[in-house]
């Protein structure tokens, strides 16, 4: 997720530095995070960051259900919150008061939130070494503008964020951003930010998150077929639907009934949600919030049965900005407060948080990434008997570290 942070209206002085070339650029994309210690702060489903990520992305996932109807929607919580979660260490008043409302965390102080992010981070990473599971933060400052450097200092120490000043009139800025964005991303999400960078941007605050895993029980290739799958509007869809029968985690709700699909020694699945025949997805999200899932999440139990389950391949790109807003961060966009981002008066606000990401699921496992941007810019019950799920018409589904309880991506599947 990328976010961009405009300046207002006080011109951007220089400090000094040469405005004709790039300084301190760094390729780095990922940052090795030490596994937490005894003396670390430990991530559990109960843990205050962990329940802030999950309600968040809920809520957020209801909001871009009424924008983008009728659309594949897929997304990650989990960028999202550390890209803002970077973006609030610079807030003042009203806006950190936004931030902390949309992002669940109000009660927490900054150092709880900090120190949170950290360890969650932390967990994830090192949650399977059997799965691939790269987070890599970056800060992107316009050249002269002068930064505070606790802000630098907080978000280099909580997120192991890069930090790198550019000469955003130049050809070759955005170049740089998206080149790290790409090699963040394994080459998935090849650019967040436009050729031309708008004059009045200050910053880029970017988080990426790369995902890999091999299913813990791999579908055959040989029994996958073309089958039919069944579209909102009525009609139906030649797709490649996978076949499984497996003892797998198995949950059958009154509406619906869903499916754990384990990677690699099982610490991260995804969770396929499937309304019954007589309801749909619609209905379904009608009861989608964090304390239902977290109830649904504890209700698996091991079952013999079968599974038919589409491949697909899906990218999504989203403006966050009017869902931030309805969520409470209108402040962050309009008559800002970012203060603690600067030396001195400078007038900044959020001119756009842009999340782009992308998922792709075959017989193998699963590989998925997401990009959240930041821009800052000035503006003027069981059964006993087997299960069989053939997931044919649209449904939920969501990939979660089952150790932390931490939901790093969601979506809905409308036409695979």
């Amino acid at each position: 997720l990328s976010i961009v942070l405009s300046a207002c209206s006080n011109p951007v002085t220089n400090s000094g530095e040469n405005t004709n070339s790039t300084s301190k650029v760094s390729f780095e994309t990922k940052t090795n995070f030490p596994p937490l210690t005894d003396s670390d702060t430990k991530i559990s489903s109960e843990s205050k960051i962990v329940t802030a990520n999950n309600k968040f992305g809920t809520k957020i996932f209801s909001e871009l259900i009424k924008s983008d109807v009728g659309k594949n929607i897929f997304i990650s919580p989990t960028s999202i919150l550390f890209a803002l979660g970077m973006t609030y260490n610079g807030s003042k008043g009203d806006t950190k008061a936004g931030f902390e409302k949309a992002l669940e965390v109000t009660g927490m102080t900054t150092e709880e939130i900090n120190k949170g992010s950290n360890a969650l981070i932390r967990t994830l990473v090192n949650s399977d070494p059997s799965v691939k599971l790269d987070i890599a933060n970056s800060l992107w400052g316009k050249v002269g503008v002068k930064f505070n450097p606790d802000f630098i200092k907080t978000n280099e120490g909580f997120y192991k964020a890069t930090t790198n000043t550019l000469d955003f009139s130049t050809a070759t800025a955005s170049k740089t951003i998206n080149e790290w964005v790409s090699k963040s991303t394994q080459g998935k999400i090849a650019q967040i930010v436009p050729e031309e960078i708008d004059s009045n941007t200050l910053l880029f605050l970017i988080n990426a998150i790369y995902f890999k895993g091999t299913w813990t029980n791999k579908f055959d290739k040989t029994l996958t077929k073309q089958e039919d799958f069944n579209l909102t509007n009525g009609s139906k869809k030649k797709v490649g639907m996978m076949s499984l029968y497996e003892k797998l985690p198995y949950y059958k709700g009154e509406k619906f009934q869903a499916i754990s699909l384990p990677y690699g020694n099982e610490n991260i699945s995804m969770y396929v949600f499937l309304p019954n025949s007589d309801s749909n997805l619609d209905e379904f999200n009608k009861n989608l919030n964090n304390d239902n899932l977290s109830k649904w999440f504890g209700e698996f139990s091991k079952k013999n049965g079968s599974l038919k389950l589409p491949k697909f391949k899906l990218e999504y790109e989203k403006s966050l900005n009017e869902s931030l807003k309805i969520l409470g961060m209108t402040n962050a966009f309009d008559n800002a407060d970012f203060s603690g981002m600067f030396t001195d008066s400078t007038k900044a606000a959020i001119s756009e948080v842009k999340h782009k990401t992308f998922v792709e699921v075959n017989e193998e496992g699963t590989e998925a990434a997401a990009v959240t941007g930041v821009t800052v810019g000035a503006t003027s019950v069981m059964i006993d008997t087997p299960y069989e799920m053939n997931v044919d018409k649209p449904f939920f589904y969501a990939i979660r570290d089952n150790s932390s309880g931490t939901i790093l991506f969601m979506g809905e599947v409308l036409e695979p």
